[in-house]
């Protein structure tokens, strides 16, 4: 296990294997190329992070809005997801970068550029959407209340079929 000190972490322990290399970085972040993806509980988050193991400084915060969009539909150029290699029956994850300001209604996520990794490869890249009606500042917290209630009510109805 090799160890790093971050800003929002403080000192964390990671394994080699897990790093995810972005070739490219991520835009507005060229420099930061080698990533290790975080979270609690990655079968149920709904939130994850995104940290640089090249600047301790800079960490992302990631969602996957599938758990709260569905029907999102990122259509991808077949070259640009070529470089995360060969895609053929491999689990890609696909999460979108989010903004949480300190107003929480007004959280942000950009469905335009959601960010690609290819685990098999250990490849990842955020790449801009071939169907461009997405928004880069999706306001999600009614959609993220939405998701809640009805997941409640699926709770429930479970609760009263048992």
């Amino acid at each position: 296990m090799k160890k790093m000190e971050t800003k929002h972490f403080g000192e964390i322990s990671y394994d080699p294997e897990r790093i995810l290399n972005f070739p490219e970085g991520l835009p507005g972040f060229p420099d930061d190329r080698r990533f290790l993806l975080m979270s609690e509980n990655e079968d149920e988050d709904l939130f994850f992070w995104l940290q640089s193991l090249d600047n301790g400084d800079v960490a992302f915060t990631l969602m996957d809005v599938y758990k709260v969009l569905p029907d999102y539909d990122p259509q991808v150029e077949g070259d640009e997801i070529a470089a995360l290699g060969e895609i053929a029956d491999t689990p890609l994850l696909i999460y979108n970068i989010a903004v949480i300001p300190d107003y929480v209604r007004h959280m942000r996520v950009n469905l335009l550029a959601p960010v690609v990794i290819n685990l098999n490869t250990g490849l990842g890249k955020q790449i801009i959407c071939a169907n461009s009606d997405y928004s880069i500042r999706f306001m999600i917290f009614e959609e993220l209340e939405r998701a809640k209630k009805q997941l409640a009510a699926e709770k429930a109805n479970a609760c009263a079929d048992s």
